[in-house]
């Protein structure tokens, strides 16, 4: 899982170059899933959200609570520098938007997508961050986002139905599997076991991972995340210490679509530091089980 947490703002088609977003002279080119090239018109954009599809994907269709993976832009469209604000691109891999919970105007353009297509978005304050924006952007911007869908990912999903063991740790089976840890002093060591291996091609550093997880912490066998409780997956890049050193370790190079269990001392968890926000403290080893769903 994550040191902290970030607010972060299929078949490929042919160059996607098209006017759209409610005006004529706005162009939009570049293969689907590239960095986007954006030639804005003179002028600010319409006061009302615009929508415009420039590619229509043949993939699952995208719902509510769903997560989208995507690469995007996003600009301020001011009618003069029209400047980059953020990018997935930038980011060196592709981000995770969980439907649902995004800008208003980000969430009426993709609910219903199918994942393969390019979705551009002008997107007025009101629909957007509001009277509280991120650093760089004001709270009377207009926003403009390209958005290529790469992938969805529903309530519930996960990586099979099978349990295993570690350390006298068990994991049950099924769709959302349990953590059940036996009595005694905690593991000193780090441990990582393969207990349902995937089909799904070797994950590497750089990478964002989408995974299904539950942690807990040894010393009150406590569970204090899951997202098979709250129901939605979730994704992290592994490789460069966004996640904790234990993830790192444990999920790279490992196939997708298989599960893992965990044992992770202070020293391959949080250490010093503790994660006081999920009630960790420094001397905690913690236990996860966890679903690689998907690699980008």
């Amino acid at each position: 899982m994550r040191r902290w947490a970030a607010l972060l703002l299929v078949p490929l088609v042919a160059a996607c170059t098209a006017t759209g977003g409610g005006d004529p002279d706005l162009k939009v080119g570049g293969a689907f899933g590239g960095k986007p090239t954006v030639v804005f018109p003179a002028g600010k954009p319409s006061a009302e959200l615009q929508v415009d599809q420039l590619a229509a994907g043949k993939g699952a269709q995208l719902g509510k609570d769903d997560v989208a993976i995507v690469q995007y832009t996003a600009h301020v469209w001011d009618g003069k520098e029209n400047r980059l604000v953020d990018s997935s691109f930038n980011r060196g891999t592709p981000a995770a938007f969980p439907v649902g919970q995004l800008l208003p105007g980000l969430d009426r353009a993709l609910q219903g997508r199918r994942v393969g297509s390019r979705v551009i978005a002008s997107i007025p304050p009101a629909e957007g961050f509001g009277a509280n924006p991120p650093q760089g952007i004001g709270p009377d911007d207009d926003l403009f986002y390209v958005i290529d869908i790469l992938g969805a990912y529903p309530k519930g999903v996960s990586a099979g139905r099978r349990g295993g063991t570690l350390g006298g740790i068990r994991v049950s089976g099924g769709k959302r599997p349990r953590l059940a840890l036996p009595a005694g002093p905690a593991p000193v060591a780090f441990h990582a076991k393969v207990i349902a291996r995937g089909s799904g091609p070797r994950t590497h550093v750089g990478q964002l991972l989408v995974v299904q997880y539950q942690g807990a912490t040894w010393a009150s066998r406590r569970v204090f995340d899951s997202t098979w409780s709250t129901g939605q997956p979730k994704a992290f890049k592994i490789g460069d210490g966004s996640v904790i050193k234990a993830w790192d370790r444990a999920l790279t190079g490992v196939p997708v679509g298989s599960r893992v269990l965990i044992t992770a001392p202070p020293a391959y968890a949080y250490g010093p530091t503790g994660a006081p926000t999920y009630g960790i403290r420094p001397s905690d080893t913690l236990v996860f089980i966890v679903d690689i769903i998907a690699a980008y």
